[in-house]
């Protein structure tokens, strides 16, 4: 498959103006008389081990989530493509699929299936909102968050016992803390949070980590691209672990 046909399915999906203005997406190494790719990585973040398992693996081409805003100069031999804030604004990109992730797991009486508990999701910049008809036990979604993420962390200063409209943003979104409850959210469910942020929030907030709340996006790339390329996942994990 032609290395633009690619770019255009990725496009059409997340439009390259969408993304913010101190972002670097798109096309990072546009390798000349490189054109034809029969083998993708697909990556969160482009590291020297990515792009090593790149070239053993013979990929022709690597597409991340995560841009680089300095491309060191051995990476220079292979095509490389991100799409990062376009991907997160896009309806069904990073945050709609952590959503859909996150509902699809919650108990059947909580679902996204059940048409009686879930009234509505709604689309705000990077920020889904999902309301439900019925409050849920913040144990309940404990238990889910800890599904995707068993290092997550819950901040609840106000000590809330059931949660009725739920704030999503994939990534880091602690900024939105204050824009999600302006929007009637009582929790967001985020990553990246730092200690006087959470100390200060007046919502539930879950950070469940930038690498948890992302990685869930590969398979999204993968679908967008089609038939026609081979795709392999780069082996890759959060830099965090317990002691």
């Amino acid at each position: 498959m032609h290395k633009y046909e690619i770019t255009k399915r990725i496009e059409q999906f997340a439009p390259l103006e969408t993304q913010e203005d101190w972002d670097c997406s798109g096309w990072l190494i546009d390798v000349n008389n490189y054109d034809q790719i029969h083998k993708i990585m697909l990556c969160l973040t482009i590291t020297d081990d990515v792009v090593r398992q790149a070239k053993e693996q013979n990929c022709d081409m690597i597409i991340s989530h995560h841009p680089c805003f300095y491309i060191p100069l051995e990476w220079r031999a292979i095509n490389i493509y991100a799409a990062h804030t376009n991907m997160d604004k896009a309806k069904g990109g990073t945050t709609d699929t952590l959503v859909d992730v996150i509902l699809n797991l919650l108990p059947g009486q909580y679902n996204k299936q059940n048409k009686n508990i879930l009234k509505q999701v709604q689309n705000d910049n990077f920020l889904r909102i999902a309301e439900f008809y019925y409050p849920i036990p913040v144990s309940d979604f404990s238990g889910v968050i800890k599904q995707i993420s068993p290092n997550a962390r819950l901040i609840n200063n106000k000590k809330v016992i059931r949660l009725k409209k739920i704030a999503f943003c994939a990534g880091s979104g602690s900024e939105f803390i204050n824009v999600a409850k302006d929007m009637g959210a009582d929790c967001l469910v985020t990553g990246d949070l730092k200690f006087h942020t959470a100390l200060d929030s007046p919502i539930v907030v879950y950070d469940i980590g930038h690498y948890e709340s992302e990685i869930l996006i590969l398979p999204v790339f993968e679908k967008i691209i089609g038939k026609g390329v081979k795709i392999v996942y780069a082996d890759e994990h959060s830099p965090f672990s317990l002691i």
